[in-house]
């Protein structure tokens, strides 16, 4: 099953996802410009952050549901909207609380909306080139460090934060509204819940398999590793260049660390996607975390810029290489029509795993006065996810039945 269309779902889901991720994921290079402007405290600030991966999480497993329902397209062009609206009322905050709410309430409920939709929408679409389709999509998460970051830097520098991010909140508007357009659910994903409900004719059946699905020992490991992954790194991504800037580092030089990252990602994603292919999935995602794990350590050791980002192109191969495969190796375990819900559900988990760090590393900083002992915990967390994906099940085959799978 492989349609020419489906090419335009990955370009149009990888403009997506870099643009909807670099909107928000910007915000570290805006910590230190909003702290000395406003007056607001790191952890203060951060928190936006950490509110707006738990609201990502909590929207992302909504907008999967719906997605099964109606399609990804409606899902994404409203949330383009929202994501554009957010950043605008985020700009004009006249305060910290009302900055918290906008930012993190509104446009981390928009973010929510991007991945689990676009990921179930290209899973459809593909079958012989689904990983490949999968890391060119994800792509665009690891462009968003070397467009959005860098952009909003030199935005900041020149006009401040604040209209720096009614920049960026236009340029989502403009440019992500359209691109929803192109979105289109893959035609087998229209016939294929009837045909599994074939026996019991209406809606329990799918209903029953979203259920069983979310209660399998699959799920439960596949939820749990991409938390702890998530919570491991989301610190270290979101304070190193806070961090850089400590050490001496000028603010563009910091924020082009969060580049070479999102560089290194990009060729994590296709040689962890090539290698998954060849030694399988699960040992690829327990070397990626393991290394992850290494590379975050090894932050405490490093003050100088070129070491900043020689471990930079490591992290970000290790992150960037592991996060598309939990998309591929769901696929693995269940069918089409509850996928949605399934990377909606294990979306919410990560992103609650993301909310640790900001908020950790802001405390930890405003408490010790550094960064030291964020990058043990965090580290220590790393290697926790990959004891537990050491757990992951073999696939019995793809697309397995998942009540069948639970019996």
């Amino acid at each position: 099953m492989e349609h020419r269309y489906g090419w335009v779902i990955v370009a149009a889901g990888a403009l997506i996802t870099c643009v909807a991720a670099g909107s928000m994921f910007a915000l570290p290079v805006y910590l230190q410009p909003m702290a000395d402007e406003t007056g607001w405290s790191r952890a203060g600030i951060s928190m936006a952050m950490t509110i707006g991966f738990l609201v990502m999480g909590v929207a992302g497993f909504a907008w999967g549901t719906i997605t099964d329902r109606i399609g990804a397209r409606p899902v994404v062009f409203i949330a383009s909207i929202f994501l554009g609206t957010g950043l605008l009322l985020a700009s004009r905050a006249p305060n910290l609380l009302v900055f918290q709410i906008a930012f993190g309430g509104l446009c981390g409920a928009s973010v929510g909306a991007f991945f689990a939709p676009i990921m179930a929408t290209t899973i459809g679409w593909f079958d012989k080139h689904r990983a490949l389709a999968v890391s060119l999509v994800s792509i665009g998460g690891g462009v968003a460090p070397m467009v959005i970051t860098p952009l909003a830097s030199v935005l900041i520098t020149n006009y401040g934060w604040r209209t720096a991010m009614l920049m960026i909140a236009i340029g989502v508007l403009v440019i992500l509204v359209p691109t929803s357009l192109l979105i289109r659910r893959a035609p087998e994903a229209l016939t294929e819940p009837a045909m599994a409900a074939a026996p019991a004719s209406t809606e329990p059946k799918p209903r029953s398999d979203i259920a069983a699905a979310l209660r399998t020992p699959q799920f439960v490991i596949l939820a749990a590793t991409f938390f702890l992954c998530c919570a491991a790194h989301s610190g270290p991504i979101f304070h190193t260049v806070s961090y850089a800037m400590l050490c001496g580092a000028s603010a563009l030089a910091a924020a082009s660390i969060y580049s070479v990252e999102g560089v290194a990602g990009l060729f994590g994603r296709l040689l962890f996607g090539l290698l998954a292919d060849r030694i399988g999935v699960k040992r690829v995602i327990v070397g990626g975390l393991v290394l992850q794990a290494v590379g975050i350590y090894t932050y405490i050791y490093v003050t100088q810029l070129t070491d900043f980002y020689m471990l930079a192109a490591v992290l970000g191969m290790a992150y960037g290489g592991v996060m598309p495969l939990y998309a591929v190796l769901a696929r693995d375990y269940f069918p089409a029509h509850v996928m949605g819900t399934v990377l909606g559900a294990i979306t919410m988990t990560s992103s609650i795993g993301m909310a640790f760090g900001p908020i950790g590393g802001g405390w930890i900083f405003d408490t010790f006065g550094d960064y030291h002992w964020l990058y043990v915990a965090s580290a220590a967390i790393g290697l926790a996810a990959a004891a537990v994906a050491l757990g992951f099940p073999r696939p019995s085959g793809p697309s397995k039945d998942p009540a069948l799978a639970a019996a």
